[in-house]
Formats: structure tokens, C-alpha cells, sequence
């Protein structure tokens, strides 16, 4: 396994906002612009990216921490990774802590660019918009 993925992000929002715009279904479909099934239990499946990403949830603490045995389907047969959403309230803002780590050698560099792209930027984005806006779809690819 390569090294690990690690990101400081921090967003115009609550740490209980930011986890539940990951953690709430319709909500993170919407920033991503992909369907997501996301489970609100430990233990509970998930599937993001029309179904690109899929895991379990390892750990929940609301508002402060997820993580989540994680892998894309382009992975080898039976290939998980752990990450680790850690949040820290800055006022009226979030400090987001991302450690991704076990992440197959060949798609460590896409994995890391695509949080970015895929879900801080667009989260930015979703999190200062109005509940009715929602952004342009695009293809994860990790």
C-alpha cells in the first residue's frame, strides 16, 4: 500500500452541517451531482458516486467524526481503505481533518486529487448555496 492521503479543508459551516451534507443521502447526491445512499448507522452500507464508491460505516460520532471502510469499484476484488473524517469547529466554521489511508498504489494519486474535485470544492460550493440550487453532475473517477 502507498501513502497515505491526508487533507486539511475547511468550510463556511457547522461541523453538525458538514457531517450531515456527507452522511444525508439526498444532500450529498446533491454537492456531487451523483446518486449516494448513505447510511446514518455504524456498521450501515453506503454507495456514492452512481455506485463508483461503496463501504461501510467503521465509526459515527455526529459532528465530530466518520469513518469508513471505503473502496472504488475499478479496485481489486475485496480492496478497502479506512477513511477518517475528523471535524473541528472554528466558530462558525469547520476545520475537516481527512486521513485516507490503505489505498491500492496504482489509484492513490487519483483518490487524493479527486476528494478535491469531486466532493471539498463542490461541498464548498453546496454549503453556500441556497437548499434549492443544485450543482452541474459530474463523474467521479478515483
Amino acid at each position: 500500500m502507498c501513502r497515505p492521503v491526508h487533507h486539511e479543508v475547511e468550510f463556511d459551516a457547522t461541523a453538525r452541517t458538514v457531517y450531515d451534507a456527507y452522511l444525508d443521502s439526498r444532500r450529498h447526491a446533491r454537492f456531487t451531482g451523483q446518486a449516494a445512499q448513505m447510511s446514518r448507522r455504524e456498521g450501515g452500507r453506503f454507495t456514492a458516486g452512481d455506485g463508483y464508491i461503496s463501504g461501510y460505516n467503521l465509526d459515527l460520532v455526529p459532528g465530530r467524526r466518520i469513518v469508513q471502510a471505503w473502496r472504488a469499484s475499478e479496485w481489486p476484488e475485496g480492496a478497502y481503505s479506512v477513511l477518517s473524517l475528523v471535524l473541528r469547529p472554528k466558530g462558525k466554521r469547520t476545520q475537516l481533518i481527512v486521513d485516507h489511508v490503505g489505498i491500492p498504489d496504482a489509484f492513490r494519486d487519483g483518490v487524493d486529487k479527486g476528494w478535491y474535485e469531486f466532493y471539498w470544492e463542490p461541498m464548498k460550493k453546496f454549503l453556500g448555496m441556497k437548499e434549492s440550487a443544485t450543482p452541474a453532475k459530474k463523474k467521479p473517477r478515483m
